[in-house]
């Protein structure tokens, strides 16, 4: 499988200090200690993070004779991403973010004259009619626009990928996804249904097969004709850089085509994954190809206890989730600066409460748990009880909800290692589990 990438490059370089006094001659900031860090940017981005992922990446391009192009076709070859340069006419466009301490203070640009590039060449041609699927990553500086790499586009049979620029032409007619950001799609804060209708009109505009507008922390909706619209929402984030993440979401799109997904699962797996790079830091962080491993429970605990933070933990079975339980966890949650859920695992809900339970699989139960707002962590444990679990997440406050008497709990015992303590939050009367399945089997 092999993609190739085609579009405008620039080198981004990211300056990063610290700040602690302004300068004598005018009220701004003295960066000092600076650390600098240059990376591809914009379809250099994309097809190195493409590289990253272990495809097989062809990069058509226009890079300057200057020290700024030889700069990032090098950082491109160290990615391992094939570069086929089409000559431009001007200077390597420059981007220099300076930043203190991780927090933006100035970007610089520089270079990118409006002078264009060369024409295609017979080795981008063959790189291009034996492409899996290609993507287009257009910057407005004259790549996509190009009359011989539009009419080389064209002829293609392979799935395109097009993500658009305000600046740059439209899309070819034909292309299997466009991916036009709210405000490249004129739909810049608009409703749910708003988005929809400005993606029904770019597809027949652009006579696409599909359009979907990337929404950023909302997520994506595709929309493919007069069939219904698909939402997908974005994983939360807290934090994070989004620098970058449309480059990923293009990227995994079409690695996601060239193997064969339909869009709809390549949109969905490239909202989760520009989701996680966000997270991680976006491009300023290095280049991340996969999605980041969720935080688990103990190094969410770890992180937190580190920060100075107070971990607090509950459990359970969870099994039928209702509304009593969603109002301990929030009680839960108030009392510290995260929550870890220790969800007992099915084989331990049998023990505990017979062969016919739990209704709910484990995997279902922890992931009802995930989502909501409160939560943020699940353990799932094996024993009768959260001992074992406990000891290795060592939450300040554990919780439980009810009529508990503190001294009841065994595991009250165990948090005293580390100076823990259980406390015990109100529980919404008339509300159970075994009430609701009682109620069902009446039925």
């Amino acid at each position: 499988m092999s993609l190739v990438v085609v579009g405008d490059v620039m080198l981004d370089r990211d300056l990063d200090g610290r700040a602690e006094r302004l300068a004598p001659d005018a009220p701004v900031p003295v960066i000092d200690d600076i650390v600098e860090r240059p990376r591809p940017g914009g379809a250099g981005l994309a097809a190195a993070l493409a590289a990253d992922s272990g495809e097989d990446v062809t990069l058509v391009c226009a890079l300057g004779d200057d020290p700024a192009g030889r700069c990032v076709r090098g950082l491109l070859e160290d990615a391992d991403v094939r570069v086929i340069d089409l000559g431009l006419h001007g200077a390597t466009p420059e981007k220099v973010r300076v930043s203190a301490g991780g927090r933006p203070v100035a970007r610089l640009d520089t270079g990118g004259g409006v002078g264009g590039c060369g024409t295609l060449t017979t080795e981008a041609g063959r790189a291009l009619r034996a492409a899996s699927a290609v993507l287009v990553s257009d910057y407005g500086r004259g790549v996509a626009a190009e009359p011989s790499v539009r009419a080389a586009l064209t002829a293609l049979t392979a799935p395109i990928v097009w993500d658009p620029h305000p600046k740059g032409p439209e899309p070819i007619p034909g292309v299997a996804l466009a991916t036009p950001n709210e405000r490249e799609a004129a739909a810049s804060g608009a409703s749910l249904g708003a988005v929809i209708a400005a993606a029904r009109m770019l597809v027949a505009r652009w006579r696409a097969s599909h359009v979907c507008v990337t929404r950023g922390a909302r997520g994506a909706v595709l929309v493919a004709g007069a069939g219904p619209a698909l939402a997908v929402p974005a994983p939360r984030v807290t934090g994070g850089d989004p620098c970058g993440a449309g480059d990923r979401f293009a990227a995994t799109a079409a690695v996601g085509l060239a193997a064969g997904r339909l869009p709809s699962g390549a949109i969905q797996a490239a909202v989760v994954a520009a989701s996680s790079f966000v997270a991680a830091g976006g491009a300023g962080a290095g280049i991340a190809s996969a999605p980041a491993p969720a935080e688990s429970a103990a190094a969410l605990a770890a992180r937190v206890r580190a920060e100075g933070g107070t971990v607090v933990a509950t459990g359970g079975c969870f099994d039928l989730l209702h509304s009593g339980h969603v109002r301990m966890l929030e009680s839960a949650r108030a009392l510290g600066d995260c929550l870890v859920v220790c969800l007992n695992s099915d084989a331990s809900v049998r023990r505990l409460k017979g062969h016919d339970r739990p209704l709910v699989g484990q995997a279902d139960r922890a992931a009802v748990l995930a989502a909501i707002g409160c939560v943020d962590a699940v353990a799932i444990f094996d024993e009768d009880d959260p001992r074992a679990v406990l000891r290795e997440l060592r939450p300040h406050v554990w919780v439980k909800g009810g009529d508990y008497a503190v001294a009841d709990l065994p595991e009250a015992t165990v948090l005293e290692d580390w100076g823990g303590r259980a406390v015990v939050v109100p529980y919404v009367s008339g509300r159970s589990t075994t009430r609701l399945i009682e109620v069902v089997r009446g039925f």
